[in-house]
């Protein structure tokens, strides 16, 4: 306890996992969210955008939404939270990690699956400015790893934090790593590796003393990707010790407020360590869902509402 049986039943097209994975990423619209930006700086000197969207009446609740992999706050996957959370009593802060804004970020260092510094800096940020009573978490892939690692590593959570929802997390980054290497997920790799390198060569014009032409040219996978920049960028030793710190599932047993965790079994990004069900199995707090389909961040719903969107609403809504 807490697993939770899963009550999702798509369509035929979406039970197939890439599916509803390449459904939700390319071809979802979503219309009428009204997003408001704030710049924060940051105590490095950077900054980061952070785009709000509000109810439709005067609330006291708040949704913070974290985008995963090369995202930002105009993804579907975002908006489509942001508008049924908005509906429903709950303004929404949807973060743009650094340098995902469009724009490149101050600092030759990024955003990564552990950087729970700044979010740390954006929770100071929004409860010195604003008056919200509660707060919830809601990440997606990279986002979820870096929400749950946030709640269970040590950080001072403000009381205000009622309880938060994960999607499609990369409990081990290690495991995810593995997964994305392999033959099934060449096109969504190569699509990432392709949109980091372009943001690596800006990097470059920027900070030209820290990395090569022939730095970049040796990159061939992700993991080069995080061996040559991430781990060098945010001082690990390389892309295993980096993986190896910040993945969020060795601090799962430290979470002291409801969470939600949806992962679903044909998910090809999540290998086995992604599915945390011993940890869920002993806890009161960590609730597990592992729906038979959904892909990576998919969940096809009807009148374009997904099912992580309905069930991340019913978690806030009871707590």
């Amino acid at each position: 306890m807490p697993i939770i049986p899963a009550n999702y039943h798509p369509p035929l097209f979406f039970k197939n996992g890439h599916l509803a994975t390449i459904y939700n990423g390319l071809f979802r619209r979503v219309n009428g969210v009204a997003q408001t930006r704030e710049r924060i700086h940051l105590p490095d000197g950077d900054f980061l955008d952070l785009d709000w969207s509000y109810a439709t009446h005067k609330t006291s609740k708040l949704v913070v939404l974290l985008h995963g992999l090369e995202g930002d706050a105009q993804r579907p996957y975002i908006t489509g939270s942001a508008k049924l959370l908005n509906q429903n009593g709950y303004d929404t802060c949807a973060v743009n990690y650094r340098g995902c804004s469009g724009e490149p970020n101050a600092e030759y260092r990024s955003y990564h699956s552990g950087a729970t510094e700044d979010l740390v800096a954006i929770m100071d940020h929004i409860l010195t400015a604003r008056n919200y009573v509660g707060i919830y978490l809601k990440g997606f892939s990279l986002g979820g790893n870096l929400a749950l690692k946030y709640l269970g590593e040590g950080n001072q959570v403000p009381a205000e934090v009622k309880a938060a929802v994960a999607i499609s997390v990369p409990c081990s980054l290690r495991d995810s790593c593995e997964q994305l290497l392999m033959y099934k997920n060449v096109l969504y790799a190569k699509r990432f590796k392709k949109h980091l390198i372009a943001k690596l060569k800006q990097k470059q014009k920027l900070f030209p003393e820290l990395i090569s032409d022939k730095d970049i040219r040796s990159i061939k996978t992700l993991k080069d990707f995080d061996d040559v920049y991430t781990s060098k960028a945010h001082n690990f030793k390389n892309a295993l010790d980096y993986y190896e710190q910040c993945s969020c599932l060795q601090f799962l047993d430290e979470i002291q407020v409801p969470v939600l965790i949806i992962n679903a079994e044909d998910d090809s990004f999540l290998g086995r360590a992604c599915y945390p069900i011993d940890v869920s199995e002993k806890s009161d707090l960590i609730h597990l869902e592992i729906p038979k389909y959904g892909g990576h961040v998919g969940f096809w719903g009807k009148d374009n509402v997904t099912y992580s969107e309905k069930r991340a609403l019913a978690f806030f809504d009871s707590r």
